[in-house]
């Protein structure tokens, strides 16, 4: 029996991209760091597919020492340079340079005591948004609430940010579960609600 999964172009017979449809899309993830790497990685998939980001995700997390803000945040001149001499990572001078100021967003929001997390799932009450699609061509690419988290990041000095990278990042990230109806992981990831 086949495993009736989403609809997305290019996923089926993919074994990278259907495990991270499998296990982790559409996860509410709750950890502030972990919350900050999807988006820095949603920044860079900016005019890319997916898929493209998923491949080089580990490249990228070596490179950028794991997602760890302190040491980001700390990069200089020598460690541009050396992330724009890699070729296994995306290299955009912009891209990067929004990885490294956001890592000082995320620093300076937790020093004055707000939590990257808590500020992110406030704008859904705490829990995800539970949809009902039934077709991939339903899902919107961004929504008024995207919008508004969009804004929001950027008002806090994010870049790499528009509606459309940061509802693609909620759908990641689970605050809203867009997985189709249809989709064996509907139910299960509605089931990992707080």
């Amino acid at each position: 029996m086949d495993t009736q999964r989403c609809t997305w172009r290019g996923m089926a017979g993919d074994p990278l991209y259907e495990t991270y449809h499998d296990t982790e899309w559409g996860v509410p993830e709750y950890d502030a760091r972990a919350l900050w790497e999807k988006l820095v990685l949603d920044g860079f998939q900016a005019g890319l597919a997916w898929i493209t980001i998923l491949r080089k995700r580990e490249a990228f997390r070596a490179a950028f020492d794991g997602f760890d803000p302190e040491k980001v945040a700390a990069y200089g001149a020598a460690d541009r340079a050396r992330l724009m001499a890699d070729a296994g990572i995306i290299r955009s001078n912009a891209k990067i340079d929004a990885a490294i100021s956001g890592a000082k967003i995320y620093l300076a929001m937790r020093d004055r005591g707000e939590d990257f997390s808590e500020f992110c799932w406030s704008f859904t009450g705490g829990k995800p948004i539970q949809n009902s699609w039934t077709v991939d061509s339903g899902v919107p690419a961004q929504t008024p609430l995207a919008v508004e988290v969009a804004a929001a990041l950027k008002a806090k000095g994010f870049k790499f940010v528009g509606p459309v990278i940061v509802y693609a990042w909620m759908q990641a990230v689970g605050m809203v579960n867009d997985h189709l109806t249809c989709c064996y992981r509907h139910d299960q990831v509605k089931g990992m609600a707080r």
